[in-house]
């Protein structure tokens, strides 16, 4: 049962990233427009996609889980700070409390990465 639910945090936890990455190749020319707002170049936006796609696709299948929450752990809180510091505006401060809840998850991954379910299981070795 622990696996099952393992697997299935990893599967909701990764879902917003894997979203939020299929949305900025969609809506590509407004999200460079939206970043440049904040005075970030829109060169940016690519290596954003990449993480919001490959590391939810590890951390789904179990490949170097704890390396890529932790690239995710830091974009969040990246992301946080740049894109959601406006405190004055309710949905910016939810969404800052967003970024930060789901770093705080990613940190229980790098604690104690994925149960099973994985794509490849590391040997035990015994010693004799």
């Amino acid at each position: 049962m622990q696996s099952i639910l393992d697997l299935f945090g990893r599967i909701f936890i990764s879902s917003i990233f894997l979203f939020s990455g299929i949305n900025k190749i969609i809506q590509y020319e407004s999200t460079i427009d939206w970043m440049e707002t904040f005075g970030l170049p829109g060169l940016f936006l690519i290596p954003a996609i990449i993480i919001e796609i490959i590391f939810p696709i590890f951390i789904i299948l179990g490949y170097r889980v704890k390396l890529a929450a932790g690239f995710l752990t830091l974009f969040c809180l990246v992301t946080a700070f740049i894109f959601h510091f406006d405190f004055s505006n309710q949905i910016q401060i939810i969404a800052f409390l967003k970024n930060l809840g789901l770093a705080g998850g990613l940190m229980f991954l790098i604690a104690n990465g994925p149960k099973n379910f994985v794509l490849i299981k590391k040997k035990k070795y015994v010693k004799l």
